[in-house]
């Protein structure tokens, strides 16, 4: 089976409202544990928040699901996560087609040096696009929520835009490659209150369309974006694990663990 057969199979995922799926997943950094045995569901076109104390693994779960812990070298593996019916972990799988079909939009904006235009347009032909570029650039900004706003600017620098406008580019960017899933790393962490408004406005909206993961410290930002909610503690040997996942609004007014109360209400973390 080739590398892209990850992405190419027909057969049915086993839970058809499955995303993508974590099982007895272990991640390493050299001898140190940051995830312990995590089995996690990520519900499709939902938006799943991970929270949690900071040093619990959070970023390091996200990163698990398009395998960008593997560019930290000293990072191993262990588990399963499946996607499309196939554990993206496999030797088989190439890892540039699973971020392909897996993308991420980091904590801070980081457009590429380029024109408004040729960010979107360069990563849609190094992977391979064939199509009318012009179109698909207005596409994605206007699901982007950016179009208006750059429309008659598409050859200036990227670099020009507001932070907010930056982010909604890097959203538009990933959406250009046409993913199926896209993570999210503390993506309103750096921005003014409006402009993580618009943000959250724009998630909700392309999850009619996309599935989205998103770690964040904020409570209420977790609390009025998503529609379930991971968290994570560490033990005493500080290994990140998840305590409970849920509906967000259960998860919040009702948890079922105790940890999970406490934090949510400020009691520790």
């Amino acid at each position: 089976m080739t590398g892209s057969a990850v992405c190419q199979t027909s057969r049915p995922i086993p839970d058809a409202g499955c995303a993508i799926e974590a099982r007895s997943l272990h991640v390493y950094y050299g001898i140190f544990r940051a995830l312990k045995d995590v089995d996690l569901q990520i519900e499709r076109q939902k938006i799943t928040a991970i929270i949690g104390p900071s040093g619990c693994g959070k970023s390091t779960m996200l990163r698990s699901f398009n395998r960008m812990n593997e560019l930290v070298p000293s990072c191993r593996t262990e588990g399963k996560v499946m996607f499309r019916n196939r554990n993206i972990y496999d030797s088989g799988v190439d890892p540039v087609e699973v971020r392909r079909r897996i993308g991420m939009v980091f904590q801070r904006p980081n457009p590429f040096p380029k024109s408004i235009y040729e960010n979107i347009a360069w990563g849609a032909r190094i992977n391979g696009y064939r199509g009318h570029l012009d179109e698909l650039v207005e596409e994605s900004l206007r699901l982007a929520a950016l179009w208006e706003d750059v429309r008659d600017k598409l050859q200036q620098s990227a670099l020009a835009l507001s932070g907010g406008q930056q982010q909604r580019l890097c959203i538009a960017r990933a959406i250009a490659i046409r993913p199926e899933i896209i993570l999210m790393d503390e993506p309103a962490s750096a921005l003014d209150p409006i402009a993580t408004l618009k943000i959250e406005e724009l998630m909700r909206e392309l999850a009619e369309r996309y599935t989205f993961v998103v770690v964040t410290h904020n409570m209420q930002q977790a609390a009025r974006v998503s529609h379930q909610t991971a968290f994570f503690m560490m033990d005493a040997d500080r290994a990140g694990y998840l305590v409970e996942q849920g509906p967000t609004r259960d998860l919040f007014t009702n948890p079922r663990d105790r940890r999970t109360e406490d934090y949510i209400t400020g009691r520790f973390g």
